[in-house]
């Protein structure tokens, strides 16, 4: 009878663990699958913030802020003999 019951005790112990190993499997399947789609979503990330920097040094480029300066604001360069040096 005791031949039985460790038996037994064996039995549900490798289907518990089995079990577990099925879990542990699935769980880390799912971790994976959330990983690649971080992992998508930062490259997603990292390609607009490219583009953002880009648009940034299009948008601050000296020609593109003179012109803007020139036609909406209607500023022009101070003529020579306007132009006040000061000194100590």
């Amino acid at each position: 009878m005791n031949r039985y019951l460790i038996m037994a005790i064996l039995v549900v112990a490798c289907v518990v663990s089995a079990l577990q190993v099925v879990r542990d499997r699935h769980q880390h399947r799912q971790a994976f699958v959330e990983l690649i789609r971080l992992e998508k979503a930062r490259d997603e990330l990292n390609i607009e913030f490219g583009r953002l920097q880009l648009e940034q040094a299009t948008w601050a480029e000296s020609n593109r802020v003179d012109q803007i300066a020139r036609t909406r604001l209607g500023m022009q360069f101070p003529r020579t003999e306007d132009v006040v040096v000061l000194r100590r």
